[in-house]
């Protein structure tokens, strides 16, 4: 045997015990060794291709693909979304939380809030009919969560009936490992989440029976009678349905106590049973978190405060350039592998050009490094003196990857040059395109399980996948010869992309990656095309000219998203990808919330300050009852609502000679029964 075939066959070996400790962990929730020898094992894989590139060829590291679990359990949709929840990182973040809450609530007073640890475990929800358990879900995507009832049914905190309760009620919580309990698990699991998270998945319930889950209640979804009237009411009584709460729970009313609280938490965060990364902070008042709702993905009356990120020190050996969905070019620093915060990062986020420029980051820089939010390493500062004589000033590339030339936009808002260089290219340059199809599989996209950033990667080296219908036009006979898919995987991803061809307009419309089209603009744009057919005249250039014209009565529809919509569909490519996608999908026509409300087909805009309420709520309530609300007015407008404060009088002069009609501030309310 040569040397070459000795360093072949070794790498092989290598690259089998790397995937079969990627099953044991992604398949079967049970790692077999730690994280620092995988670690190790794979660091000796990367090295050896790096020194050998055509080790490559017998197997790529970076497309190692992992398989989710939850096909494991049977689907089941949430009566009420867990949504997932903003976050503040200072008191400036607090600060801006409470005065967005204020505002909405048009309140001055000040306002009560429901301090609870946040437990870094794996949230679920209970359901109870007529006092007794009769299912429990994992969170899921938030919609949609898995049926974990038999595992949750072992831990022995969750009572299985509760007295005097309403005929339904759903309480949701946190299960979570003790650290103590952790440290007779801490070989087969990398942390205390990921057992709790692995033990909740298992497939037999009596191997969750052997592992120590508790649970702390924090709240509730459907209820079929409201007994509470705030928050910390509610935990009273679950406490006295037995629930455990945690002890560090209290009512605080005012941005010194939210700032004291944090610091006194975070110092024995380290001394407590169980891992928190912050304080949950919720509005106490239940009719207020009524009133206040909630956005496409986190309730408006709460905020997660996190603790402060763990820091590190690397040196800098590479800076990188990466090419996002929108086509703006981030700056990478590849560091030196360190552990912070308990994961191993290598590579950090620089944001933009201005940042290197005024940070002046370097190669070669020692620097320090945390994980923001406890999630995306980043470069916080450099020190100087330990920097070579030899080291050279960064400059910025001004063009992309593809070759072609990127430029700093002009805000159409702010009237600013934007911090941030784009490819404007769109599918046009590929490396935008191969990131725009991992933002279309994503969750809150078209959430196709089991065709992850890592398989798109090694589906787009593979020419697989180029343009978003490939992903439904798939060769499954070609994708079973490669390494780590069998029949099972297959058959799981063809039954998820089968799934994902039917989707909603609004959440299309979110999914194809308009720039500054979020899935609150999808949702205007979805109220009004109502239909695939009618977004398809995009595709005409004169039809879209008026469409483009009209989308500026829409309020919440402004220059910047017009401009950005038009320069999507002027380009060709973008347009032919689209049309091509949109040929093997069954999109669904928009659906608004209420169809039968006060308010149904009703075109409504609002002028001036309220009294008892705030415009956005005003908004809110006004979508609730089936209206569609405007920006500007014209003759499509049926109501302009006034409110007593300083309405706008050209506005109203406008409407008049229309012939709108006018409503005040007390009709409105009158209308609402308010």
């Amino acid at each position: 045997m040569t040397e070459k075939e000795k360093i072949k066959e070794e790498y092989r070996e290598k690259v089998q015990k790397l995937l079969k400790y990627n099953r044991s962990y992604f398949e079967r929730d049970n790692p077999i060794i730690s994280d620092s020898e995988y670690d190790k094992l794979k660091q000796e894989l990367l090295n050896l291709s790096k020194k050998h590139p055509y080790l490559k060829k017998i197997q790529d590291l970076g497309n190692i693909i992992g398989s989710k679990p939850s096909v494991k359990f049977k689907k089941v949709k949430h009566s009420k979304p867990m949504l997932s929840l903003a976050n503040a990182f200072d008191k400036e973040g607090m600060i801006d939380f409470e005065k967005k809450v204020k505002n909405f609530l048009n309140i001055s007073s000040q306002i009560e809030l429901s301090s609870e640890p946040k437990i870094d475990g794996i949230s679920a929800s209970l359901r109870y009919e007529n006092g007794k358990l009769v299912y429990g879900l994992s969170r899921g995507d938030g919609t949609f969560g898995e049926n974990i009832t038999e595992n949750l049914t072992t831990i022995k905190e969750i009572p299985k009936t509760l007295p005097n309760c309403p005929n339904i009620i759903e309480v949701r919580g946190e299960v979570y490992i003790g650290k103590k309990d952790f440290e007779n698990l801490k070989d087969k699991f990398a942390n205390p989440r990921n057992a709790a998270g692995g033990s909740l998945r298992q497939k037999d319930s009596k191997e969750t029976k052997k592992i120590p889950l508790k649970f702390f209640a924090y709240g509730i979804g459907e209820i079929s009678s409201s007994i509470f009237k705030n928050q910390s009411d509610l935990l009273k009584k679950l406490k006295n349905w037995n629930f455990p709460i945690n002890q560090h729970c209290k009512v605080i009313t005012s941005i010194d106590a939210i700032e004291k609280n944090h610091k006194e938490l975070e110092e024995i965060r380290s001394s407590l049973d169980y891992d928190v990364d912050g304080i949950v902070y919720k509005v106490n008042d239940l009719n207020f978190q009524d009133r206040l709702g909630s956005t496409s993905n986190s309730p408006r009356w709460a905020i997660a405060y996190k603790f402060s990120s763990v820091k590190a020190y690397s040196k800098i050996t590479k800076i990188v350039i990466q090419v996002g969905r929108t086509g703006a070019i981030t700056p990478v620093a590849k560091i030196d592998p360190v552990t912070v915060g308990g994961v191993v990062v290598s590579n950090a986020t620089l944001h933009n050009e201005d940042e290197i420029n005024r940070k002046d980051i370097r190669v070669g820089d020692t620097v320090t490094i945390q994980r923001a939010g406890d999630v995306i390493p980043q470069v916080l500062s450099v020190d100087k003196s330990k920097r070579s004589e030899n080291s050279k000033k960064f400059i910025f590339p001004n063009k992309c990857l593809c070759g072609y030339p990127t430029k700093k936009e002009i805000s159409l808002t702010t009237k600013k040059t934007d911090a941030v260089r784009r490819c404007i290219r769109g599918y046009e340059c590929d490396f935008t395109a191969r990131e725009k199809l991992k933002h279309i599989v994503s969750k809150d996209a078209f959430d196709i399980e089991g065709l992850g950033k890592k398989v798109i990667d090694n589906f787009w080296k593979l020419k697989f996948i180029k343009e978003p219908s490939d992903i439904f036009r798939l060769n499954y006979e070609k994708i079973e010869e490669l390494e780590g898919w069998g029949k099972l995987s297959i058959k799981n991803l063809k039954k998820a992309i089968k799934e994902s061809s039917n989707i909603s307009l609004d959440k299309f419309i979110y999914s194809i990656g308009i720039r500054h089209i979020g899935q609150e603009n999808a949702k205007i744009l979805g109220a009004f095309f109502k239909t695939d057919k009618k977004f398809s005249e995009l595709f005409n250039i004169k039809k879209r000219k008026d469409i483009l014209k009209n989308l500026y009565d829409l309020d919440g529809i402004g220059d910047t998203q017009v401009k950005s919509i038009e320069d999507f569909f002027s380009n060709q490519k973008n347009s032919n990808f689209i049309q091509s996608l949109m040929s093997v999908l069954n999109i669904d026509d928009f659906r608004k919330i209420n169809k039968k409300g006060k308010l149904s087909n009703k075109n409504i805009m609002f002028t001036g300050g309220f009294e008892k309420m705030s415009r956005s709520e005003a908004k809110a309530l006004a979508e609730e009852n089936g209206a569609k609300i405007l920006g500007s007015v014209s003759k499509k407008l049926d109501y302009l609502v006034i409110g007593n404060s300083k309405p706008t009088k050209k506005k109203i002069e406008k409407a008049k000679d229309l012939k709108v009609d006018l409503m005040t501030e007390d009709k409105w309310y009158d209308l609402l029964n308010r």
